[in-house]
């Protein structure tokens, strides 16, 4: 099931706004950038492709997302790209990326085995001989939602120009390697907040290989940050380069 947050059209025109472009962003920007044909899996509303249409990428670029009101404000954005409503479980590509990206820490919306597993078998399917595969998620051992409450507010807009406010909690005790919190919304054009749910896996650098492993992808490169420094405990991302065997 799709959360409420990426589901709902009005959640969903906020997303850039209380998600601002950053070095993420431009971390794979340049990957983008010197890739012929590029999967964007968990899309959201569609920046990283549509940036890199805008700056002249005249290659393949496809991108698929569950939630059709993010893809909206993708197909609005721009429309010379392959907007695709659905997952790696509803399409099959064989052989035909240089390079699948997960960013935003779609990866970790994967939350079961059997999740990961289908979707890693997805990926490599997906890519040509020596293409790659990069995503990037939350380093369990920085422990980030510790830093999560009411008192850290984003504000942010939709193109209209409607003010809100979003908020995240821990919503039940961390178990294991998933966490369940709440982003609660509130903003001029609701009579009361907006809450959405999302429970996210929390992998380790071993159990991402072992994941990898598996589906017959190898890590080539991991990264604790955007700045491509190591994976340490303190280091907010891991940030995983895959190859294709």
């Amino acid at each position: 099931m799709v959360d409420r947050s990426f589901a709902d059209l009005s959640l969903a025109a906020l997303y850039d706004s209380l998600h601002p472009w950053g070095p993420g962003d431009d971390f794979y920007a340049r990957l983008v950038r010197d890739a012929g044909a590029v999967l964007d899996v968990g899309c959201g509303t569609g920046r990283l492709l549509a940036r890199a249409r805008a700056v002249g990428h005249r290659g393949r670029l496809v991108g698929v997302d569950p939630a059709a009101a993010m893809l909206v404000q993708a197909r609005r954005r721009e429309p010379h790209v392959e907007w695709v409503l659905g997952d790696l479980r509803s399409h099959f590509w064989r052989g035909e990326f240089d390079l699948v990206v997960m960013t935003g820490h779609a990866f970790q919306a994967l939350v079961t085995d059997d999740d990961v597993r289908q979707a890693l078998h997805a990926v490599r399917d997906a890519l040509r001989a020596g293409g790659r595969f990069v995503f990037d998620t939350v380093n369990p051992a920085a422990r980030v939602w510790e830093g999560w409450g009411p008192e850290h507010i984003r504000e942010g807009a939709d193109a209209e120009g409607s003010v809100a406010w979003m908020w995240r909690e821990v919503s039940c005790p961390v178990a294991g390697d998933r966490v369940t919190f709440t982003e609660t919304y509130e903003g001029v054009r609701w009579d009361h907040p907006q809450i959405s749910t999302t429970t996210l896996r929390l992998l380790d650098p071993y159990g991402i290989g072992r994941f990898l492993a598996e589906a017959g992808l190898t890590v080539v490169e991991q990264y604790g940050d955007w700045g491509r420094g190591p994976v340490s405990a303190a280091s907010p991302e891991i940030v995983t380069v895959a190859g294709r065997r």
